[in-house]
């Protein structure tokens, strides 16, 4: 009997699927790394904006800075 063929094929089915989701994820690193090596200044999501008055002093940041 065959019984335990079974088990085998699926964790060679796993061990694939896994082997593509890593290959994946380190594409689309290297493709952020391109991006930010391309455009070093672009202004970073989540950061909040540093206002100034007039007298060049910074204004108070409110919760919707952030």
């Amino acid at each position: 009997m065959m019984a335990n063929a079974r088990p085998s094929f699926t964790k060679r089915l796993k061990e694939r699927a896994r082997q593509e989701k890593q290959a994946e994820k380190a594409q689309k690193k290297l493709q952020r790394k391109a991006e930010k090596e391309e455009n070093p200044n672009a202004e970073k999501l989540g950061q909040p904006v540093i206002e100034y008055d007039e007298e060049g002093q910074p204004k108070a940041l409110d919760f919707h800075d952030f």
